[in-house]
């Protein structure tokens, strides 16, 4: 199963850690953990995944695929539905390596490594 984690300490913008007492993350991770119980995919939440440099964070892996670590996203529910359709092509690929023109347009420029499986 596809498995979306998301780091709720997440800045929420460039300089700005909260908005509303809440963390960039905390806002993505609502608006992407809704999405996704609509989908049947996991969302986890950690205390930071170590893209500071960013901010909204998210990795995208599920067991024997390559996992992606994408950043710098807006935490809304428009960047919300990007990653959960890149995550729906994610697991649909054996690999889960994703053709560029598959890619939903909300995901590009957003990706900030690729990991091997292990």
């Amino acid at each position: 199963m596809t498995t979306i984690t998301v780091c709720d300490t997440c800045n929420y913008a460039p300089g700005q850690k909260m908005l509303d007492d809440k963390t960039g993350g905390e806002i993505l991770a609502g608006h992407v953990e809704r999405l996704a119980a609509e989908k049947g995919i996991e969302v986890r939440r950690v205390s930071c995944l170590m893209g500071c440099e960013r901010h909204c964070n998210v990795a995208i892996q599920e067991a024997g695929k390559l996992t992606y670590v994408l950043g710098k996203f807006t935490p809304d529910a428009e960047a919300a539905a990007a990653i959960i359709e890149y995550a729906e092509r994610h697991g649909e690929s054996e690999t889960g390596q994703v053709p560029f023109k598959q890619w939903p347009q909300g995901v590009k420029g957003h990706f900030v490594a690729r990991v091997p499986s292990v």
